[in-house]
């Protein structure tokens, strides 16, 4: 959705402040006309870039290219497998897309991803339940997907479902919104926070417009100085000790063992 100005200041402000990473995410960011654009331009000023991939789209036509692509500029590839198993991927994300993204991970594997190159793995709870433990959720999937597979990959993420969007309304609908509140409430952990992305990451919408993280972003809570802020108009010295907006989606990544944009972020309280 992001137009070509937009794509243009954005792209002048990382070749001027040179970030050390830049996370691409949509969606699928590879839909965009401007993805190979960022990636290039984020290469060139020094930074690190991430992939936020969903890796069906490997398995589109005309987008074949982009193992060779990702694996060619160095890009980290962050990859959404919500389970190892066919049953649980299709419940939660459609029937075919559990075999189109063994498939894909295969394709990143012989590009060297898993091995030369990282790539990781996010999972998702199914419903209104925390994750598990991180590292041995990462070693049931990489014994299940070598073995059943013969796929690779460096880490895995574990990501507990934000109380927003359709999964709100899914709550909602079940009669277990408060139900669902209350489990991240009880499992509040203080010592998550230091950790969280908000703390240290920008979120940049298809406008430009600035957010502390992707879910304040779906929520329309931006960053305002009477209007609303652009990252064109903040330097990096402008971000020291800056106010972060908070929700009561905000237990969400703070509950158990957190939620981050690289999976827990703290022992389990």
């Amino acid at each position: 959705m992001i137009d070509e100005a937009t794509a243009q200041r954005v792209a002048a402000w990382i070749r001027e402040h040179k970030p050390e990473i830049v996370d691409i995410t949509g969606g699928a960011p590879e839909l965009s006309e401007f993805f190979r654009y960022f990636v290039e331009i984020s290469r060139e000023a020094g930074a690190h870039v991430i992939d936020r991939n969903n890796l069906t789209i490997i398995e589109e036509p005309g987008f074949e290219y982009l193992p060779q692509f990702l694996a060619g500029h160095e890009v980290e590839v962050i990859a959404s497998l919500p389970c190892y198993s066919a049953e649980n991927v299709n419940k939660q994300r459609g029937n075919g897309v559990f075999q189109k993204s063994i498939t894909a991970l295969k394709k990143l594997n012989i590009a060297g991803y898993g091995t030369s190159l990282p790539l990781n793995l996010v999972y998702n709870p199914l419903g209104g339940n925390l994750p598990g433990p991180q590292p041995e959720l990462e070693t049931d999937y990489k014994e299940a997907l070598l073995r059943d597979f013969g796929i690779v990959f460096n880490r895995l993420y574990t990501i507990t479902n934000q109380p927003i969007a359709r999964f709100a309304e899914d709550l909602r609908r079940q009669g277990k919104w408060d139900e669902y509140l209350e489990l991240l409430l009880s499992a509040f952990n203080p010592s998550t926070v230091e950790g969280l992305m908000c703390r240290s990451t920008l979120s940049v919408d298809y406008r430009g417009q600035l957010y502390d993280c992707d879910f304040n972003q779906m929520l329309g809570m931006g960053w305002r100085n009477g209007k609303s802020l652009y990252l064109w108009d903040v330097t990096p010295d402008m971000l020291e000790n800056r106010s972060i907006l908070t929700g009561i989606h905000c237990f969400a990544c703070t509950a158990g063992a957190g939620s981050s944009c690289t999976g827990a972020v703290a022992e389990r309280s």
